[in-house]
């Protein structure tokens, strides 16, 4: 694999805006979930919501891409300086030099909602400003953001549920080893809709307090939205020396059950181990595992197993979705993420939330918060009906 770093990152979810808020809540260990009050969902649950008044309307050139999804995705490029060094690495490596691959579950899915609701009253007609391509399509959220840098680059979107934008630094890292980008726009982003609420509902999914992952009493999921995206470049001898490097990187796909996870966690153990066969590491060498965590019964026990199976009981692991929710297709991005800042800045985020940890669990779970240089983490974001993506985070120099 061509060996690339984090030139760039931004995040935006309800515990923080920007890198430096999400820091704080994880140190805080200060949640973003509350009671749902989405638009009219009534539902005994908690979701992770960014404030509407944060939502601004997309750049007004862009207006045919205006949805939830992209208003988020804007929120996000706009934090930490991402915005710029995108135009400064567009400009230095040009326009068509510059991929974007992205990853969704339910774009603008939202907007379509809405729409619905507007029908003709005699025809059923949708009204005429819905502009589906720009919206609900899962290529909305690329073209909104090649549109918004001019960049004409190659541009995919993923949408493998959970594991989506995880999985686009594969497609990014193997794009540049081919030589057709010089760098890329990774990443993903994920809206909150009343499809998706009701659907985890009709499950039994969601759980009626803010998500407690591996906890012995939990008992579902937080759904949240948000974005995370990370400006990937080659790796030279320019690379800052505490850069964050992707340095493996594992998929698999259980093709076990159109919803569940393989029992005995099967496909999630065959990611975690191609991507550190791709990093050329050992399982002991890695010092934090950021699970995927989602808080349901059946998800948490086949990780604990595929997890205790490739490295055994001694690595410290947490979840972070008791922060941000489960923001489905972003939370790959949102994850690899928060593992760069355990790494850039020495802690291991204990599990907000979770107050016993289920004593049938094997793993080395971690409550608090804890001081400790971690200078490989794996980052696993496992998507709805087994499709996997583990990715192996290294420090430049380490």
């Amino acid at each position: 694999m061509q060996r690339v770093f984090f030139s760039r990152m931004a995040i935006a979810s309800s515990a923080g805006i920007g890198l430096e808020a999400s820091l704080e809540a994880l140190r805080e260990r200060r949640s973003g979930l509350a009671p749902c009050r989405f638009e009219t969902a009534e539902l005994r649950t908690c979701v992770g919501q960014i404030p509407d008044e944060r939502l601004a309307p997309v750049r007004a050139d862009l207006t045919t891409f205006d949805c939830r999804n992209n208003r988020i995705a804007q929120l996000c490029l706009r934090q930490d300086g991402f915005e710029n060094a995108v135009i400064e690495s567009r400009d230095r490596h040009g326009a068509g030099r510059i991929g974007v691959f992205l990853g969704t579950s339910t774009s603008g899915i939202l907007s379509t909602e809405l729409a619905y609701r507007r029908r003709d009253p005699v025809s059923g007609a949708l009204p005429p400003d819905f502009r589906y391509a720009g919206t609900q399509n899962s290529f909305s959220l690329a073209g909104f953001v090649q549109s918004y840098f001019a960049l004409t680059g190659p541009a995919v979107v993923v949408s493998t549920a959970c594991s989506s934008s995880a999985k686009v630094f594969g497609n990014a890292a193997r794009m540049i080893a081919a030589g057709l980008c010089d760098a890329a726009l990774v990443g993903g982003a994920d809206s909150l809709c009343l499809t998706t609420l009701y659907g985890f509902a009709s499950l039994g999914l969601l759980s009626t307090s803010p998500c407690r992952p591996f906890d012995a009493q939990r008992d579902g999921i937080s759904i949240g939205e948000g974005a995370g995206f990370v400006l990937l470049e080659k790796s030279d001898a320019h690379t800052p020396p505490d850069a964050v490097r992707l340095l493996g990187i594992g998929e698999s796909g259980d093709a076990y059950h159109m919803s569940s996870p393989h029992a005995e966690g099967l496909g999630a153990r065959l990611a975690m181990e191609r991507a550190l066969k791709d990093a050329g590491i050992a399982p002991q060498a890695i010092d934090y595992i950021n699970l995927h965590g989602t808080g349901t019964r059946s998800n948490d026990a086949t990780e604990d197993k595929a997890v205790f199976a490739v490295f055994g009981g001694d690595t410290p692991c947490s979840s972070t979705k008791g922060w941000t929710g489960h923001t489905l297709g972003a939370c790959g991005a949102i994850g690899a993420i928060i593992s760069a800042l355990a790494i850039g800045h020495g802690f291991l985020p204990g599990s907000v939330n979770t107050r016993t940890v289920d004593a049938t669990m094997k793993l080395r779970y971690l409550l608090e918060n804890r001081p400790a240089s971690a200078n490989l983490v794996i980052s696993n974001a496992f998507g709805f009906g087994g499709t996997n993506c583990s990715l192996v985070l290294g420090r430049a120099g380490g």
